[in-house]
């Protein structure tokens, strides 16, 4: 038994999800133990703001103060992981951490991006190696350092016989088309959950839709989804990546342009953001002819309405969730930074280069001693 842990804090910034999972040196990997730690109030706030560039105060040290805040936070997790379970940190070969995303700019001059949680923090804490800082390294060579999610997805979700596509619904969506005997496919397709959870978080004080009940209520506004879909992301060519940085409010009421959102029902709103992460969704799985089946995975595919919307928009293809591959859409995303850093130790390349753009498959991560 080889023991590995991920970390991963989503775009959403409402947890830190950790796993521990067993993997092998032939890369099976199973799920022994999850939790998912709870980020404070105060410092979802902050990182929320300091990702819409809203500092308190002088930016370099609030940085600072978050990067060591969300360190001391993921080594918590690892704590809250591991105590139900036998197994103690020397027991653990490697933690797989991502971070917190506050800034990912794979379009600027000198393209970069940014994840915190300092991992010197997180192996000192938990006398576990630490394996972190992930996407720099696809970028320094060349890859838009995201979607990453699409490689597990190969390794652990692809068939010899069917082609399929993995759909990752956290604050932005990723899909992955994996065909039989063909290096996958995979790109940002644009927002999931994010403009949802921002415009409910304004009108109903919640972080999320339950189940899509309140966009349920509401109807499409046809000429706002027309605005929106005008965006040129949805058609530019992958390799693309993005992030909330880019769709928000702020992105929203631009694109609205003379529509006045406060004049129109709330509700609608919710339903034409939902319309918009369907259609962009769906419009990327159709690249791919004869899709045989759609697993959802990740926060969103708990969320019946948007998943039914899929269904009605892939009528030929069984939308599931990966469960049915036998992974919990809950936890595809940290499994992936456990596998990555299995990989990393055994200084193995992950590939990526037909998904992030990058110039060929490298190692990934860097590697913290505890």
């Amino acid at each position: 038994m080889t023991l590995f842990i991920g970390l991963i804090s989503g775009t959403s910034v409402d947890a830190v999800d950790a796993v521990l999972c067993d993997i092998q040196p032939d890369s099976k990997i199973q799920l022994l133990h999850s939790h998912s730690q709870p980020i404070p109030t105060k410092l979802q706030s902050e990182l929320l703001a300091f990702g819409q560039s809203r500092y308190s105060g002088d930016a370099i040290d609030q940085l600072g103060q978050l990067d060591h805040q969300v360190g001391l936070l993921f080594a918590e997790a690892v704590e809250h992981l591991l105590s139900p379970t036998n197994y103690q940190p020397s027991d653990i070969t490697a933690i797989g951490s991502h971070g917190q995303t506050v800034r990912h700019l794979p379009e600027a001059p000198y393209p970069f991006t940014l994840q915190i949680g300092d991992p010197s923090i997180i192996a000192a804490q938990t006398g576990i190696t630490t394996v972190a800082d992930f996407r720099r390294r696809d970028m320094a060579h060349g890859g838009q350092g995201a979607p990453f999610a699409p490689a597990f997805h190969q390794a652990f979700f692809s068939s010899d016989t069917d082609t399929r596509a993995v759909v990752n619904l956290g604050g932005i969506a990723n899909v992955t088309l994996l065909s039989p005997n063909q290096p996958p496919i995979g790109f940002d397709t644009g927002p999931a959950n994010t403009l949802m959870d921002q415009w409910i978080s304004l009108h109903q004080q919640k972080s999320y839709d339950q189940d899509g009940q309140w966009a349920s209520s509401g109807h499409i506004h046809s000429e706002l989804l027309e605005k929106l879909l005008s965006d040129p992301y949805f058609s530019q060519t992958a390799p693309k990546s993005t992030g909330c940085e880019y769709f928000n409010m702020e992105w929203v009421k631009a694109k609205a342009g003379t529509i006045d959102l406060a004049s129109l029902n709330a509700e609608d709103v919710q339903r034409t953001l939902l319309a918009l992460t369907v259609r962009t969704v769906t419009d990327a799985i159709h690249q791919q002819p004869n899709v045989d089946a759609v697993y959802l995975c990740g926060g969103g595919a708990h969320n019946r309405f948007l998943a039914g919307e899929l269904q009605k928009q892939l009528p030929r293809t069984q939308v599931q969730t990966s469960a049915a591959l036998g992974i919990s859409p809950d936890w595809v995303e940290a499994m992936t930074f456990a596998w990555f850093a299995s990989k990393t130790l055994k200084q193995e390349p992950i590939h990526l280069n037909s998904i992030t753009g990058a110039n060929h498959n490298h190692v990934l991560g860097g590697v913290y001693f505890s």
